[in-house]
């Protein structure tokens, strides 16, 4: 028996070994997944660390929440557009997708394993869902840039689909055992999974997020604590009641992600650190758990069941199901490369070792070589793949870096750090020439290191970082002016009025939002609209519309001019935005 000390010790060391590793994973292109798990093959007791441990049910437990904790990471990550733009493709993919890759792998295994078909088809379902945790790591990290929609889908395919892994699991496990009887007990157990779950996991985060904007905290560092006892707790409840306690803790944090509470950046930090140290230790202490003597036995067998499940079982799966999702033939190709195994099927692997079913060794070993396999083979030729089939799209280099407000009450404002370079369409601006938004202050310049007290005639340069204090609501905006000027960025959004200066020139628009305004461009906002409105029509609430645009009097001077603006951009089925502006009186 380890003492605690040695038992530090080791932790210590193995998160080192997984930072270092993780360093060496991003300069080779091997994915962490594989680095970690080979670390902790090398310190265990087949290894040169020595380290005896095959507690199954030890292991399962560690898993169970690093994986708890990694999912709702991946949820306060999510939006809900992400979710409104993918649900329908996820969905089918989570549910109908990982039974169809169930039964094509679990044939195949009982075929080359010459175990039973039951017993196949139980293998087939350990590994038949894509990892959450190892599809996060890949897409937000791994240097994977693809259009939102078929990130979206595979990020929330990944975290939705292990109720339907386990439900297999358990359920062939009973069936297997004579516990439950094939047909009806099935089906309850997966309704229970996919209803209590997701009842609970709404339900907590709700609550969870009111809780977190409305308790006062007197310390910062309890945000992050509490977002996490809320996600243990959300896991914990569902799996009491019989539903799946995964996806319950993966909707709990896209519910109160997206309800943006107390502290929030630093409630993404801390998960983040989270997140990592949970994955370090995870699929550490899951190659710690296997033999490599045992691997090597199992290699022939676990290289033809993975060659079913990669080039077969999941492609078919993502024709089938996701072919009606409007999804090119290049998108359905990598959909169906992105099968990425991972912790998941290793801790369900342990299901049957902890029953005492047949074969349960010769299962786990062989769905520890179908991990590494799917690990090395898919994910390390991921971007190669994207690449190939041409799906990369460009991504903005740096990105801009949003920084917390250091308030324990809701502020509704962002602190942004934008970096300025030779492609910025700001640099070599004034600043008050940039047409920004009302109620957008540049607090601050930092150049070689030096802080520069900015100023109107300030000019930026190339290299500088600008520290920008903005509402969220008008951030689209920002972004433009700040944007690299050959990039296509997104649309801003329409039918949101936007705050803007009188004295900003028309030209100075057209330049940094990309719109367009049939009028003089070195005229101002405050000229173009006492220019289309009678002098008597000047007044607050008064409209004006330019092809797409409209720009409604928000405050006007002691002397009559117009103080501020607000623009609005027009959907364009509108029947009156075409052609000259018009002006529309005062509302």
């Amino acid at each position: 028996m380890l003492s605690i000390e040695t038992l530090i010790l080791i932790i210590g060391i193995l998160l080192l070994l997984g930072i270092a590793s993780n360093k060496f994973s991003a300069r080779a292109g091997v994915p962490v997944l594989f680095v970690f798990l080979i670390v902790g093959m090398l310190a265990g007791s087949e290894g040169i660390g020595g380290i005896e441990f095959e507690d199954y049910s030890l292991a399962y437990g560690i898993g169970t929440v690093a994986l708890c904790l990694i999912l709702f990471d991946g949820g306060i990550r999510t939006p809900y557009s992400s979710i409104r733009s993918a649900w329908k493709p996820a969905g089918v993919l989570a549910t109908i997708g990982v039974f169809i890759t169930a039964l094509i792998t679990g044939a195949a295994a009982a075929w080359v394993l010459e175990i039973s078909i039951w017993q196949g088809m139980l293998l087939g379902s350990i590994v038949g869902s894509t990892d959450a945790s190892v599809v996060f790591s890949v897409l937000r990290g791994g240097g994977v840039n693809i259009r939102p929609k078929l990130a979206n889908t595979l990020e929330v395919e990944s975290g939705s689909n292990d109720p339907m892994a386990i439900f297999l699991t358990i359920g062939l496990i009973q069936v297997l055992s004579g516990e439950v009887p094939f047909g009806f007990g099935l089906i309850t157990l997966f309704l229970n999974q996919i209803v209590l779950g997701s009842v609970v996991g709404i339900g907590i985060g709700w609550g969870g997020a009111w809780l977190l904007s409305h308790v006062r905290l007197e310390a910062a560092g309890l945000y992050p604590v509490m977002a996490s006892a809320l996600a243990l707790f959300s896991f914990g409840l569902a799996a009491a009641f019989g539903g799946s306690g995964f996806l319950a803790v993966y909707l709990t944090g896209i519910v109160i992600g997206n309800r943006r509470p107390v502290f929030y950046r630093g409630i993404l930090l801390f998960h983040d650190a989270v997140a990592w140290i949970c994955q370090i230790l995870m699929f550490t202490a899951l190659g710690i758990l296997s033999f490599p003597s045992r691997l090597v036995g199992v290699a022939v067998p676990a290289l033809l069941i993975s060659f079913v499940l990669i080039f077969i079982a999941r492609p078919i799966a993502v024709f089938l199901c996701a072919s009606w999702f409007k999804f090119s033939f290049r998108e359905l190709t990598f959909l169906s490369w992105v099968g990425l195994k991972g912790a998941i099927p290793i801790t369900l692997a342990t299901f049957p070792m902890l029953a005492g079913l047949p074969s349960a060794s010769l299962m786990f070993d062989t769905v520890f070589f179908v991990v590494l396999t799917s690990a090395l083979v898919q994910g390390w030729t991921l971007p190669h793949i994207a690449r190939y089939l041409k799906l990369e799209v460009p991504t903005r280099l740096p990105p801009p870096v949003t920084l917390e407000i250091s308030s324990l009450t809701n502020v509704d404002g962002d602190i942004v750090d934008y970096f300025v370079d030779e492609s910025c369409q700001a640099t070599g601006r004034m600043i008050k020439d940039l047409a920004l938004p009302e109620g957008v202050v540049i607090a601050l310049l930092v150049r070689d290191e030096q802080i520069i007290p900015p100023q109107g005639r300030s000019v930026l340069h190339s290299e500088d970082h600008v520290i920008v204090v903005l509402r969220p609501r008008v951030r689209a905006l920002v972004d433009r002016i700040f944007a690299h000027r050959e990039q296509l960025e997104s649309p801003i959004p329409a039918e949101l009025e936007f705050p803007l200066r009188g004295s900003i020139k028309v030209g100075e628009i057209e330049q940094f939002y990309g719109l367009s305004i049939d009028t003089d461009n070195d005229a101002t906002l405050d000229e173009l609209v006492r220019k289309r409105l009678d002098p008597a029509d000047v007044k607050v609430g008064a409209t004006v519309r330019c092809e797409q645009l409209a720009f409604r009097v928000r405050e006007l001077s002691s002397g009559g001019s117009v103080e501020y603006v607000g623009m609005t951009i027009l959907p364009q089925s509108d029947p009156n935005s075409g052609g000259e502006a018009k002006s529309l009186g005062s509302q």
